[in-house]
C-alpha cells in the first residue's frame, strides 16, 4: 500500500480514480466559482484527496484504502501582546523561510500589497539572494512602481514585466494541459511570462494565502451558520456565474434546483468544521479547507512547470499558528504591518496600494476628508484617459478584433457543441458582447475553460 500525507493547505493537486464519465453537477459549481468543490473533478469516478488527511492507497486499483484526519482548524486563542505575537510571527516566518530556501536564490514577484512586501523584509532581514520583478497591465494601473521601490529598498536586483494583449491563445493549449482546465485562463496571468521564468535561477518564493490567514473576514464573531453560508456563497459565486450554471443545470435536466443544491453542500461542509467560537475563524477555516487548495494551489503550477516553489504561508506550523491568534489582532493585517515595521520602517512607508496614496503609518486615514484630493484627481484621469485604465486581464485577451476571432474559434466548435448547447454559448457570449462584458466576462472566461476541457476529454475517450 502506498502512504500519502496531505499538507493542511495542500500546493499541489492528488487525484485518485479513473477518468470515465462527466460529474455534471461538480461541473455546475465550477463554472458558478471557478474552482472544484471539495474532492469533486470533472469525473464521477476521479476525486481529489482531502487536506490534512493520512492515507493508505492502493497503486494497482487507484483507489483508497482508509483515511484519517491528523489536523483539524480549531480556534483557541492565546492571549498575548499584540508585539509578542508579531515577535512569534517574525521568528516562524524566518524559520520557514530559512527552512524551504535555505543556500538557494530565490525569485520573488512584488507588488504594492502587504504579502509580498512582508517576504521582502524577510529576505532582505535573512540576507537571502533575490531576483525580484512585478507585472501591470498594459494600460493599466502601474504596480510595477511599487515593487521597484521595494527592490531598491532591499537592494534587490529588479525585472519590470507587463501583461501583453492576446497572449492569452499562444499560450492557451498549453496552459490546459499545465492545470488540466481545473482553473480559468484569464487569471494565471503568470503564463505571460512563463518563457522569462524558464532562464531566470533559483526557487519561487510566493506569498499565497497570506491575505486570508491574516486578516479576518468581516462578519460578526456571532454570526449564525446560516448567515455564514451566505456570506460564503457570495464570496465565491462569482458575476454571471449564477446565471450561467442555471442554464447549464436546466439544458442537462439535473434534478432539483442548483441555488439549493450549493446551499446545501456549503452548509453540510461548514458544519464539518465545526468552529462554533468564531465566525470569522470558521469561514477562514472554509476558505483554507476548500478555496486554497482547488482555487490558489491550482495555478501554482504555472510556477512549477520552469522552477521549484516555496510557500512560506501554507507551511503546516502557519496554520497552527494562526489558530491560537486572537480575532482582534487578525483583522485589517496588524500583524504582518507590525512585522514590517519592526524589522524594515523605510518599508513601511512605500505606499500600500489597497489604500492609495496612504503607506503602513498612516493607511487609517484613507477616508473622507482626508482622501478627497487623491479621490478626485483619480476619477479626472479616468475621465480623460479611460482607456488607459485597464483593470482585469480578461480586457486585454477577450476585447478587440483579433482576440473576438480566437475567442469565437475556441468557443464555436462541434464538440463542444456536443455537451454544451450552442444556444447557450451564443446566449452568453452575445450578452457578453452586447449587454455587460464586466458581468459576463466570467461566463464566458468558463465557457472557454470548457471548451479546451472538451479537447482533453475527448482524447481520454480514444484511449
Amino acid at each position: 500500500m502506498a502512504k500519502i500525507k496531505t499538507d493542511i493547505i495542500p500546493s499541489k493537486t492528488t487525484f485518485v480514480g479513473e477518468r470515465k464519465t462527466i460529474n455534471k453537477k461538480a461541473i455546475c459549481i465550477f463554472a458558478a466559482t471557478g474552482f472544484f468543490l471539495d474532492q469533486d473533478t470533472y469525473y464521477n469516478e476521479l476525486q481529489v484527496l482531502k487536506p490534512g488527511f493520512n492515507y493508505e492507497i492502493d497503486p494497482v486499483k487507484n483507489e483508497v484504502v482508509s483515511e484519517s484526519s491528523y489536523f483539524n482548524w480549531h480556534y483557541t486563542p492565546i492571549e498575548r501582546p499584540l508585539s509578542q505575537i508579531v515577535k512569534e510571527f517574525g521568528h516562524l516566518f524566518e524559520t520557514i523561510i530559512k527552512e524551504q530556501v535555505a543556500g538557494k536564490k530565490v525569485i520573488v514577484p512584488l507588488s504594492g500589497g502587504i504579502d509580498s512586501r512582508t517576504q521582502a523584509v524577510a529576505m532582505s532581514y535573512l540576507n537571502i539572494s533575490t531576483h525580484s520583478y512585478s507585472y501591470a497591465f498594459d494600460g493599466g494601473h502601474n504596480e510595477t512602481d511599487y515593487g521597484k521601490k521595494i527592490a531598491n529598498l532591499c537592494e534587490f536586483p529588479f525585472e519590470e514585466l507587463k501583461v501583453s494583449k492576446s497572449y492569452l491563445w499562444d499560450t492557451i493549449d498549453r496552459l490546459a494541459r499545465i492545470n488540466e482546465c481545473y482553473s480559468e485562463f484569464t487569471h494565471p496571468r503568470q503564463m505571460a511570462f512563463i518563457d522569462e521564468y524558464s532562464n531566470w535561477g533559483g526557487v519561487f518564493s510566493l506569498g499565497h494565502w497570506g491575505d486570508v490567514l491574516f486578516d479576518d473576514m468581516g462578519v460578526p464573531e456571532d454570526l449564525p451558520l446560516n448567515e455564514q453560508v451566505n456570506v460564503i456563497i457570495k464570496k465565491i459565486v462569482k458575476k454571471g456565474g449564477m446565471s450561467l450554471t442555471k442554464s447549464l443545470w436546466k439544458s442537462w435536466e439535473i434534478e432539483g434546483d442548483f441555488e439549493n443544491y450549493i446551499i446545501e453542500r456549503i452548509s453540510h461542509l461548514l458544519k464539518g468544521i465545526n468552529i462554533k467560537n468564531s465566525a470569522n475563524a470558521q469561514i477562514r477555516a472554509f476558505k483554507s479547507v476548500y478555496w486554497a487548495p482547488r482555487w490558489t494551489s491550482v495555478n501554482l503550477s504555472v510556477f512549477e512547470e520552469v522552477r521549484d516553489i516555496s510557500l512560506p504561508y501554507y507551511d503546516n506550523r502557519m496554520c497552527e499558528f494562526i489558530c491560537s491568534v486572537p480575532e482582534k489582532f487578525l483583522s485589517g493585517r496588524q500583524i504582518q504591518i507590525e512585522y514590517i515595521k519592526m524589522r524594515m520602517p523605510a518599508m513601511a512607508k512605500i505606499t500600500w496600494e489597497e489604500q492609495r496614496p496612504f503607506n503602513l503609518y498612516n493607511y487609517h486615514l484613507n477616508k473622507t476628508p482626508w482622501n478627497l484630493p487623491y479621490r478626485i484627481i483619480n476619477k479626472l484621469k479616468r475621465t480623460i484617459n479611460p482607456h488607459l485604465f485597464v483593470q482585469r486581464n480578461w480586457e486585454l485577451q477577450f476585447l478587440g478584433k483579433e482576440n473576438e476571432l480566437q475567442l469565437k474559434k475556441r468557443l464555436f466548435n462541434n464538440k463542444f457543441s456536443q455537451w454544451i448547447p450552442s444556444e447557450i454559448t451564443k446566449q452568453y457570449y452575445k450578452l457578453f458582447k452586447e449587454e455587460d462584458a464586466v458581468f459576463y466576462s466570467h461566463s464566458v472566461s468558463m465557457l472557454l475553460t470548457l471548451s479546451l476541457f472538451t479537447e482533453i476529454f475527448s482524447k481520454n475517450k480514444q484511449k
